[in-house]
C-alpha cells in the first residue's frame, strides 16, 4: 500500500509497505534502480513511531534518489527472521540488489539525513554482513540456490569466517547435496530393505534435512555413527557437524543432536 499524506506527502510509490510476497520486487529489484531503505517496525514499538516520520522526511527531501519500504514484523515475520533482525526499529539499505548498510534504533534526524545523503552520494558504508547472510538464507529457504550463492559471493574475503556466513554456506552445500539424492520414499525403502546400506541412510538424512525434518535427519546420521563410526571416513559425523552449523548453535535440533552424538561417541 502506498502511503500518501496530504500536502507535503511523498510522491507516489516513494514510500510503501511491503509483505513477504512482495519483498523481492519492492526491495531487491527496486534497489537496482536506486537505493531502497527497508524499515522493520511493529505497532507496539515506540521508537519505531519516532523514527518513521524522520525517515519519511529524509526520503522526501532526497527527491526520488532513494525509496523507503516498511515491513511490519508482526504481520510478516519470515523475512526479518531470516535476516537476523533481533530488535527494532532496524533499517537496512539495499543497493544494486544487496544489503549495503544499515542501523538500529531511533537515530536523531541529523544522523538519518547523513545516512541517506551517504547512500545517494554512492558511498555506502561497510557491507552489512548479517543482512547479506540473512538474504542468502532467504534464498536458500525458497530454493533459489543460485541467488544465494551470488549474494554470498559478494561477502568480502575477510568476512568469510563470520558465523552467519559460514552457516549459510553450509546450508547452500546441503541444499545442493539434496538435489542429487533420490526421493525420500525410495530411500526409506532402501534403508528398510537393508539397514546396513549406509549410503542410502546418508542420502535419506540429506533429503529429510532439505524438507525441514531436522530431528529425523539427525536420527539417520546418528544411526550410521552408532553402527559404523569409520564409514566413509567418518562421513556421518562430519555431515552432522555441517547440519549443526547450518541450523545454528541455538537451534533445538542442534542442541539435542549434539547431546545424542556425544552420548554415542563417549559411551
Amino acid at each position: 500500500m502506498t502511503i500518501v499524506e496530504q500536502g507535503s506527502g511523498p510522491a507516489p510509490d516513494l514510500i510503501k509497505e511491503t509483505t513477504t510476497q512482495t519483498f523481492v520486487k519492492d526491495v531487491i529489484e527496486e534497489s537496482k534502480r536506486q537505493p531502497v531503505l527497508i524499515d522493520f517496525w511493529a505497532e507496539w514499538c515506540g521508537p519505531c513511531r519516532q523514527l518513521t516520520p524522520v525517515l519519511e522526511k529524509s526520503v522526501r527531501n532526497a527527491k526520488g534518489k532513494v525509496k523507503l519500504v516498511k515491513m511490519n514484523i508482526d504481520q510478516h515475520p519470515a523475512i526479518p527472521g531470516q535476516m537476523g533482525i533481533q530488535s527494532i526499529p532496524a533499517v537496512i539499505a539495499f543497493v544494486n540488489g544487496q544489503p549495503a548498510d544499515g542501523f538500529m534504533g531511533a537515530l536523531p534526524e541529523g544522523q538519518v539525513t547523513a545516512f541517506v545523503d551517504k547512500l545517494t552520494a554512492g558511498m555506502p558504508g561497510e557491507p552489512n554482513i548479517a543482512a547479506m547472510a540473512g538474504l542468502a538464507k532467504c534464498y536458500v529457504t525458497t530454493g533459489a540456490i543460485d541467488q544465494a550463492k551470488q549474494t554470498l559471493a559478494m561477502v568480502p574475503e575477510s568476512k568469510r569466517n563470520d558465523a552467519a556466513v559460514k552457516a549459510v554456506q553450509a546450508a547452500i552445500d546441503l541444499a545442493e547435496q539434496a538435489q542429487s539424492v533420490g526421493p525420500v520414499g525410495e530411500l526409506e525403502q532402501k534403508v528398510a530393505a537393508n539397514p546396513l546400506d549406509h549410503q542410502a541412510r546418508f542420502d535419506l538424512a540429506t533429503a529429510l534435512n532439505a524438507m525441514g525434518k531436522r530431528p529425523e535427519a539427525t536420527a539417520q546420521l546418528l544411526e550410521i555413527v552408532r553402527r559404523d563410526r569409520k564409514w566413509n571416513d567418518d562421513g556421518a559425523r562430519k555431515q552432522l557437524v555441517q547440519f549443526f552449523e547450518a541450523w545454528g548453535g541455538a537451534d533445538e535440533a542442534t542442541v539435542e543432536g549434539r547431546k545424542r552424538l556425544s552420548t554415542i561417541l563417549f559411551s
